[in-house]
């Protein structure tokens, strides 16, 4: 449980008082809140400024009033550090707190998230505000959580930055020799006698846009200490409210999902609860939503998640700014409960009538009453989650599958030099679990840290990057019993993206029984085949492949499958090793859809995984635990209903606290909470 304060499924999301000079607005804020199941909100985000006039001056009592005008009225707070944008005479007095771009360009004041991470001004003034606010607050009865800073994201490349960058290289490798050898500086006479010789990879020096970089090593340890350093931030606020705070009361940041920035695996650990914001477009695959939630629950272990930010209709900063139609936003709050988020908070609680956000969603719209359709839609699943009270608190998800995702590994693969422009880590990783999503099976994404021992199948897409000890990990998984799979383009390079010699997959190549001489790379319009050698579990005939292909040889595993055109036609494309007890698989092409349906069914059958229910087409199914009871989500994303069918099972539908069993009709975006009985 976040916090037993409040012991149910938080139903809230982000309030700028600050924004609206008006006792009537703010009074009406709250007679609306309440009609709306409204218990928690998000304060003081983006408020630094108003707290701190200047460098001397420390202003809290407009929070004062909100915090205990809310508390009043039976909502709690989420009380935010307001450190995500820095004030203009902070920017004036002191520059070096401006970042410098990518282009090398010195920033002005404006916009947010524009600190540089390695400031000694921001450092000092942020850990000030939040240890100030953490005085103020400590023991308020009506603060559930501390949220520090906001959705922290973007690099610098300043004088302070790149200073602070010789000294973590200095920490990690101790000797200019080693970063020598680790970099390969032999490479274009790269070769450092002094550290100060080290420059930050930017467009001035070693890269250009797209990630495309000349020397991988540095830009990879230059993406991790910058990520590090913005950690550091988050880390010096943490400690300055948790020198004050009770350990009872929670501390995180909002982080967003896939941002490719940030280690969130490395973030997470310092984190007592995840949280992050979900914003997919009205395109934006359910599958890919779906993979998000897992990833953020993933990120603590399984540990229930925060959904801090969603929209209650529409947002502002996309190219098309579609509403969320009709039973939508409730479906896709029930789809990150039934993926473990313990809350429903929206971006935003009233529309501001200026700048940037004033076109992006509110519970309360610019018309400011309650007769509107989004609002009728969040009163209406706030009433739910009273109903639900804390049936489904810190309930877990129990998955046999994991798919394993790992930031640095994507950093590497997006910085190589080849061999394919169109290789996109995360569509590969989403392209697996897209299939399992298909198939109803449950999914855990995890790093590469985690335990292997409790799952009976694991799947690392493109696992370019090998690091340390994980190949022994994966043939000591493999061994005990478990099945492994991984693709083309794995087992490449070592953790400071040196090639591993002796041939790909490298450190794979044993619990895989396969090498690999050369790696083909087409535009992704042009396909193969991969052809069958016979027919196992789903899988015959022939399926198409693309973008890249690994030109393999057997040395212990079976040729399940082989290329169907080209110089190498015949070649293994599909492989299974048999090693100890378990199976390694390795697919050398990137295969299409239906294809990847096939195969995962028949990995999955071979492993005895079953999936959750089995449903049509469009229609989640998704399963959390709780004290021996199952919660099992059926979701229905068609625009039309659907039978599901439960055969010989009955159940109790939490949401409406009726027995059903056999077949039952599932309206169009439609929600079901199936407990067996």
């Amino acid at each position: 449980m976040i916090n037993d304060k409040l012991p149910k499924i938080w139903h809230g999301g982000d309030y700028n008082p600050e924004q609206w000079d008006s006792k009537e607005i703010w009074d009406e804020d709250v007679r609306m809140f309440k009609l709306a199941g409204i218990d928690v909100a998000t304060l003081n985000v983006f408020s630094w400024a108003l707290n701190q006039p200047n460098e001397d001056t420390y202003n809290f009592d407009w929070l004062d009033d909100k915090i205990n005008r809310l508390y009043e009225n039976g909502i709690y707070t989420c009380l935010a550090t307001s450190t995500a944008a820095h004030p203009a005479w902070m920017a004036k007095k002191y520059p070096d707190v401006l970042r410098v771009d990518f282009y090398g360009r010195k920033r002005k004041f404006g916009s947010r998230h524009n600190s540089c991470p390695n400031s000694p001004t921001y450092r000092e003034y942020s850990e000030r505000i939040a240890e100030k606010l953490a005085e103020r607050y400590k023991d308020h009865p009506a603060v559930l959580i501390w949220h520090v800073s906001n959705e922290y994201g973007g690099y610098c490349y300043c004088d302070n930055c790149q200073d602070a960058f010789r000294g973590w290289l200095s920490d990690k490798y101790g000797t200019i020799e080693k970063l020598n050898k680790a970099w390969n500086t032999g490479f274009w006479g790269h070769t450092f006698y002094e550290w100060d010789e080290i420059v930050a990879p930017n467009m001035l020096s070693e890269e250009r846009e797209d990630n495309v970089s000349d020397f991988q090593g540095i830009s990879l340890d230059y993406r991790r200490f910058q990520s590090d350093s913005l950690l550091d931030c988050y880390k010096l606020e943490y400690k300055a409210i948790r020198k004050h705070v009770p350990t009872n009361i929670p501390i995180t940041t909002n982080l967003m999902g896939t941002y490719p920035m940030l280690d969130y695996f490395k973030w997470a650990k310092e984190m007592d609860v995840v949280s992050w914001d979900n914003y997919p477009a009205i395109d934006t695959p359910y599958s890919y939503t779906a993979m998000t939630h897992d990833l953020m629950r993933g990120l603590k272990g399984g540990q229930p998640f925060m959904l801090m930010e969603q929209t209650p209709s529409q947002q502002n900063w996309q190219p098309y700014n579609s509403l969320k139609r009709p039973g939508v936003m409730r479906l896709w709050s029930y789809q990150a409960i039934g993926r473990g988020a313990d809350t429903i908070l929206y971006f935003q609680l009233r529309r501001s009538v200026g700048a940037c956000e004033k076109y992006h969603g509110a519970v309360i719209e610019h018309v400011g009453h309650e007769n509107t359709r989004v609002f009728n839609e969040v009163a209406q699943l706030g009433r739910e989650l009273n109903q639900l009270s804390d049936t489904l608190l810190d309930a877990r998800v129990n998955a046999k599958v994991a798919i394993v995702f790992d930031w640095e590994n994507r950093w590497a693969t997006e910085l190589s030099s080849g061999p394919s422009v169109s290789l996109d880590y995360v569509n590969e990783v989403h392209k697996y679990y897209d299939a399992l999503y298909k198939l109803n099976v449950q999914v855990d994404m995890i790093g590469v840290e985690e335990d292997l021992n409790k799952y009976d199948v694991v799947i690392a897409p493109v696992l370019y990057m090998v690091k340390e000890g994980y190949a022994a990990k994966v043939e000591k998984f493999v061994e005990n019993g478990g099945t492994f799979l991984t693709t083309f383009f794995s087992g490449i390079v070592n953790e400071t993206d040196i090639v591993t010699l002796g041939g790909y997959p490298g450190e794979l190549r044993n619990v895989l029984g396969i090498w690999a001489e050369e790696i083909d790379a087409l535009h992704p319009d042009e396909t193969n085949q991969i052809v069958m050698n016979e027919v196992r579990g789903k899988m015959s005939g022939k399926y198409s492949c693309n973008l890249l292909f690994d030109l393999i040889h057997t040395e212990g595993a079976e040729a399940v499958a082989e290329y169907g055109s080209d110089f190498y036609k015949g070649m293994p494309v599909l492989t299974v090793n048999e090693f100890g007890q378990g199976k390694a698989w390795y697919i050398a092409s990137s295969p299409d859809a239906e294809f990847l349906v096939d195969f995962l069914k028949t990995v999955c059958d071979e492993a005895g995984v079953k999936p959750l229910l089995a449903v049509p087409d469009g229609v989640e199914t998704t399963e959390r635990v709780k004290d021996g009871q199952n919660y099992l989500f059926v979701l229905n994303h068609n625009n039309e209903e659907v039978t599901i069918e439960l055969q010989d099972s009955a159940y109790k539908e939490v949401l409406t606290d009726e027995q059903v069993s056999g077949n039952l009709v599932l309206k169009e975006k439609g929600v079901l909470i199936l407990a067996k009985v």
